[in-house]
């Protein structure tokens, strides 16, 4: 079976989407698929080309036995609603037409969050007469709204109608959530059209391990107890309360720190450390994007992991993936989203649960786990035992599983 992706994230990028459909598309070829992924020049969350490759019309590689063909695009930072849909309506035109010439096809991909990556993937079914599968990992233009990026307006309208087009002229929709799925189901379309894969981990690269020596010596962690975020800085994640953490966590009686690690990029991350100065905060340290070999490597520094999005009731639907990469790394989880992912934290006994937004329960439950070693190694145990639950050649599997019988069918 050939299998064609489209996704404007792929790795060298190591943000979630990119992890997972390379850690998806990997574990097909595997099992014996042919996978083809178009995709652009990685440039996520800078919008900067990374070192060695080139914006160029038309670049092909091999990673792991998938064919990865990478097309231009219109590139612009994290910033500014309108050069933002110029870069997503961009790579759906040239990824659309990258992908008429690669042949004999059985079925099509196309993920979100973005839904013109969507769009390419009907038009290129369409034109080719495969049936397509949209990969649902985030209600947009929903976020949009919820993250205060644009009020209800006519470009939402319109762009809510395409939503639900696509939708309806899927041949099957994976959803990463069972929010998502109920919120597809309530508006028409057919239970048995949707299957939920989350979102998991590759325990090959996400495992307890010590702390990085070398790492603590460069980051001056040596005194310290870390809790960390580790992922996008961007609008949904309300990281200047985490700024507001920092500044109310006190000295451990024995003497050690309490430190807010903050690694990753994104349209926040200049006013959080601009911030963090004007503030005097000595005990939050920023880390800038790390590659994929290296990630693990930092998050082997944190004795407890920070999962935080902003208040608002669209992110009850959604599951962070770095919760399974918390787990997979045996480290207690300071939850700061509600809904489906607090109840994932609760169901499986591996966090604490806090109210987003909420700086002094956040800082309160680091300050007990930093007080109290046997709530944090209890709490770590379980999320490694939980976690190979949810390892990703599993889930993998699971939407090879779905491709298979929509390509059986058409």
């Amino acid at each position: 079976m050939h299998i064609l992706f489209l996704t404007d994230n792929f790795p060298p990028e190591v943000n979630a989407p990119a992890s997972r459909t390379f850690e998806h598309t990997r574990e097909w070829v595997r099992a014996g698929a042919r996978v083809t992924v178009i995709t652009c020049a990685p440039n996520f969350p800078k919008g900067a080309v990374f070192p060695g490759y080139r914006n160029r019309l038309w670049q092909r590689e091999r990673i792991d036995g998938i064919d990865v063909i990478r097309v231009w695009t219109y590139i612009t930072a994290n910033e500014g609603f309108v050069r933002r849909i110029a870069d997503y309506m961009s790579f759906m035109f040239t990824a659309s037409l990258a992908a008429l010439f690669v042949r004999k096809v059985d079925v099509v991909v196309g993920t979100s969050p973005q839904f013109f990556t969507a769009c390419a993937a009907w038009f290129v079914g369409a034109v080719k007469r495969r049936p397509w599968v949209f990969e649902l990992r985030d209600l947009w233009p929903e976020s949009i709204k919820a993250v205060g990026a644009m009020s209800h307006s006519r470009a939402i309208a319109m762009l809510e109608r395409i939503e639900w087009f696509l939708y309806r002229r899927a041949a099957h929709v994976v959803s990463v959530t069972e929010s998502f799925r109920s919120h597809l189901i309530a508006g028409g379309i057919a239970p048995e059209r949707i299957t939920v894969v989350t979102n998991g981990v590759d325990l090959d690269n996400y495992s307890p391990r010590p702390k990085d020596a070398e790492l603590v010596q460069a980051l001056g962690l040596a005194d310290a107890f870390v809790a960390g975020y580790i992922g996008t800085h961007g609008l949904a994640h309300g990281l200047d309360t985490l700024l507001d953490v920092a500044a109310q966590l006190p000295r451990l009686a024995d003497g050690r720190r309490l430190v807010i690690l903050l690694v990753g990029d994104g349209a926040q991350k200049q006013s959080l450390k601009d911030r963090a100065t004007r503030d005097g905060l000595t005990n939050v340290v920023f880390v800038d994007t790390v590659s994929k070999q290296e990630i693990a490597r930092y998050w082997s520094l944190l004795d407890a992991c920070i999962i935080h999005l902003k208040r608002t009731p669209l992110f009850e639907t959604v599951i962070p993936s770095k919760l399974f990469e918390a787990m997979g790394m045996g480290l207690p989880i300071v939850m700061g989203v509600a809904g489906e992912a607090a109840a994932i934290v609760s169901r499986e006994r591996c966090g604490l649960e806090v109210s987003p937004e909420s700086a002094s329960e956040i800082a309160h439950a680091i300050e007990a786990l930093a007080a109290n070693k046997e709530l944090a190694e209890s709490l770590a145990a379980a999320g490694v035992d939980a976690a190979s639950r949810y390892s990703r050649p599993a889930l993998a599997a699971k939407m090879l599983g779905v491709l298979e019988r929509v390509a059986s069918k058409a």
